[in-house]
């Protein structure tokens, strides 16, 4: 792949993973409401615990740029990303019934509820943003530009991701169902970016004994 392909698959990845973050965010509001209702703080608390994730995660992801940065780590990410999803399918509904059964206030108890669900994908999520940068930046001089593209494209995701969940996903199809497709959408972009990079990574062995 050249530097320009290699470049717009990683503008793909960062859209998709802005998308998916703000998807997931959307149905944390339809997960939470039957035991702790929709009210503000509830809404406080999912806000909270993924602004807090996605902070700790830009730490952590920026952290990884340092350790020789490879599209094939950042397909893990992906790939990690998406598996950690899918415990909100499956036991999204015993976490629940646990916090609200023992936790009488719906302020703390939709708040430990969502760090219960959320913080860990939401956490690996928020590394993506800073790995995609540092994948992108050649050029010093070029680095503020980059990153303003990176997080134009990105947050453009989100928006698209909030729209498409709440005016038409959460219509069309149940939360779990939309959960899997997040799951399996991250999973396979990850696994592309694996295969990538392993193909690369044989071209250049490929063109160096010649």
């Amino acid at each position: 792949m050249n530097k320009l392909g290699h470049n717009y698959f990683i503008y793909l990845l960062a859209f998709t993973s802005g998308f998916s973050i703000m998807g997931v965010e959307l149905l944390g509001g339809r997960i939470l409401a039957p035991y702790f209702g929709s009210s503000v703080h509830v809404w406080g608390s999912i806000i909270t615990v993924f602004m807090l994730s996605l902070s700790l995660g830009y730490l952590l992801g920026g952290r990884l740029t340092l350790k020789q940065p490879s599209v094939s780590r950042y397909g893990t990410i992906f790939v990690f990303a998406g598996l950690t999803l899918l415990p909100l399918a499956y036991y999204a509904t015993p976490i629940l019934e646990f916090v609200f059964t023992h936790i009488e206030d719906s302020r703390y108890g939709s708040l430990l509820a969502s760090m219960a669900l959320f913080f860990i994908p939401t956490v690996i999520l928020g590394m993506i943003s800073p790995y995609s940068v540092r994948l992108l930046v050649t050029n010093q001089a070029q680095s503020g530009h980059v990153a303003g593209l990176l997080y134009f494209v990105s947050t453009l995701g989100s928006a698209i991701g909030t729209l498409m969940t709440s005016f038409y996903l959460v219509l069309w199809f149940e939360v779990n169902t939309i959960i899997f497709s997040f799951c399996l959408l991250l999973t396979i972009l990850g696994g592309l970016a694996l295969l990538l990079d392993k193909l690369e990574s044989r071209y250049e062995q490929v063109q160096n004994q010649r």
